[in-house]
């Protein structure tokens, strides 16, 4: 059990164990990145930067734990990777920041030393994200200083603290980010510096020999989501860029200014350094702009320029290897965040963007199609204008392709609760078409133009209610008449269930509003509301008995 650090060997030694430790874990916290974005390489980037901290340690003009950790933290800097070897590399200067003017490190000094690479690596972002490896860090920094504060303990009971603190802060990662939480999984960078700061409590407590036997435990979240598959979105991505690292030196640099000048340049900023030597990680579509006017300020070293697009294919193919595998995929078509999310909740694995006016090419489908971990996918076109390019698909693929023809979303909705995990392709596929012909569908939307339709003079700009994409039965300046007006005509004794999604340009008051009429009128009818964010459609409601 470490009471104090004397010397900048010991510096080296513990640092050396945690640097080794995350080699041991490195390829499963890049496999932590479920997602189809560049940079799935957090683990590995992390690793080449502790490397090059190591290297730079033993180069340390003197052997004093001031000197060892200044020339570690210029390590870390100059050999910095990706994020999240960059935002390391700011916990490092954090730490050179407090203990590069002392001959000792005790447990007061280590507590706030970690509070300084707390704060210096919040400074380093121009947009710091909580969920990340910036909170873990703040944590552990936090109950670092708690137990320090407490008096009459050692350096090893105050990284202790830390150490569980980063742990519990890892696992609760997911209930901070969102799009951690979907995927159900940690922060990959914050579960790296778990990692290193644990390796490092084991040297502490005089444990380094006995690692090259053990492998790091990865932390899970905190609050697991049920096993699923990730849903892979078939977005259409805007371009990612180039992934562009560079660092400048000279004389005066000013990261600030330098922060500030590029903040509105590209995505994924961070600007650290000093006033010798400043590090860039940006991403961009012209790298060409930002490099004429970085060399304005000094010399560029360590350049590298990586096209995100290219690394991205790359990466989904990747990612198909490490996803769990279905029995049977689920490909469905949708527009709007509220039933793009309900159809992911139901089960579906890929959602194609399109509907109406929206849509989606064959190539649209079938890319998602190959994106499902299955070799047995079922899609649900949710319009009829998409069933006969969702028909192509089959012809294009070795996959076994079933398309069931749902024309509108409550019939993309029914087939989904029908689907059973259990069953085979054929069993519910049957189940699926069965499920979609108990369920009508009322859309009701502006006319575009004046007409005469079904009996009924339409003017431009009237609310209009159609029929399972086929009928129009109502029509009306006002919106609340031509609701009301379609239900009566289509509710039935049969109909237990009417589920309004609202989207356009319709807000909730006034949906709650038109829900609380159905609830009047209809008694005995069970009536939902559900924010579906969709386009062009103020409301599409289902009736399903």
């Amino acid at each position: 059990m470490k009471a104090t650090i004397e010397t900048g060997q010991e510096l080296r030694d513990m640092f050396g164990a945690a640097a080794r430790w995350l080699e041991k874990s490195a390829s499963e916290v890049d496999a932590i990145n479920v997602f189809p974005v560049p940079d799935g390489d957090t683990g590995t980037n992390m690793l080449f930067t502790m490397r090059s901290t190591m290297e730079e340690a033993f180069r340390a003009p003197d052997h004093s734990t001031a000197q060892v950790m200044k020339a570690m933290a210029h390590g870390a800097l100059m050999g910095a990777r990706g994020n999240s070897g960059v935002i390391l590399s700011q916990v490092f200067r954090g730490l050179a920041k407090k203990l590069g003017d002392k001959d000792g490190i005790g447990p007061k000094e280590w507590a706030e030393a970690l509070g300084e690479a707390s704060r210096t690596a919040y400074q380093g972002l121009s947009r710091p994200v909580e969920g990340t490896i910036l909170t873990v860090m703040r944590d552990a920094a936090e109950a670092a200083t708690a137990a320090a504060e407490k008096g009459g303990v050692t350096l090893t009971e105050v990284m202790e603290a830390a150490v569980e603190a980063a742990k519990r802060s890892v696992a609760r990662t997911p209930l901070l980010l969102p799009v951690l939480k979907e995927a159900g999984v940690v922060d990959a960078g914050g579960q790296g510096l778990y990692i290193i700061l644990d390796g490092a409590l084991h040297y502490m407590r005089g444990e380094a020999d006995e690692l090259q036997y053990r492998r790091p435990q990865l932390v899970a979240a905190a609050d697991p989501m049920p096993p699923k598959v990730t849903p892979l979105t078939g977005v259409k991505e805007e371009p990612y860029g180039y992934c562009t690292e560079f660092i400048i030196t000279g004389e005066k640099l000013d990261a600030d200014r330098i922060r500030k000048r590029l903040d509105r340049k590209g995505q994924s900023l961070v600007v650290v350094g000093n006033e010798n030597a400043v590090r860039v990680h940006i991403h961009t579509l012209d790298p060409g702009a930002i490099l004429h006017w970085a060399v304005s300020l000094g010399t560029l070293h360590q350049l590298k320029i990586q096209n995100m697009d290219d690394q991205h294919v790359d990466f989904i193919e990747m990612q198909k290897e490490r996803l769990p595998t279905l029995d049977i995929g689920i490909v469905a078509v949708a527009a709007g965040q509220g039933i793009t999310e309900l159809l992911q909740s139901l089960g579906a694995s890929a959602i194609v963007p399109g509907g109406q006016t929206m849509n989606p090419s064959v190539r649209d489908i079938l890319q998602a199609v190959e994106t499902v971990p299955s070799d047995k996918v079922i899609i649900l076109p949710n319009n009829k204008n998409i069933i006969l390019t969702a028909s192509q698909v089959h012809n294009l693929t070795s996959k076994k392709v079933a398309v069931i023809p749902t024309k509108t979303i409550p019939q993309g909705v029914a087939a989904l609760l029908a689907f059973n995990y259990e069953g085979n392709l054929e069993e519910n596929t049957r189940a699926m078409e069965a499920a979609v012909k108990s369920v009508r569908t009322i859309e009701v939307t502006r006319a575009v133009r004046s007409t005469r339709f079904d009996g009924l003079r339409i003017k431009r700009g009237q609310y209009i209610a159609i029929v399972d994409d086929e009928a129009l039965i109502a029509n009306d300046d006002e919106i609340e008449p031509v609701i009301l007006r379609a239900l009566q005509k289509m509710v039935c004794g049969n109909v237990e269930v009417i589920t309004l999604y609202y989207g356009a340009d319709s807000q909730a008051s006034q949906a709650e509003g038109i829900v609380q009429q159905i609830r009047q009128k209809y008694p005995q009818v069970q009536v939902e509301l559900v924010r579906g964010g969709q386009p062009h459609y103020n409301y599409i409601i289902s009736l399903e008995g």
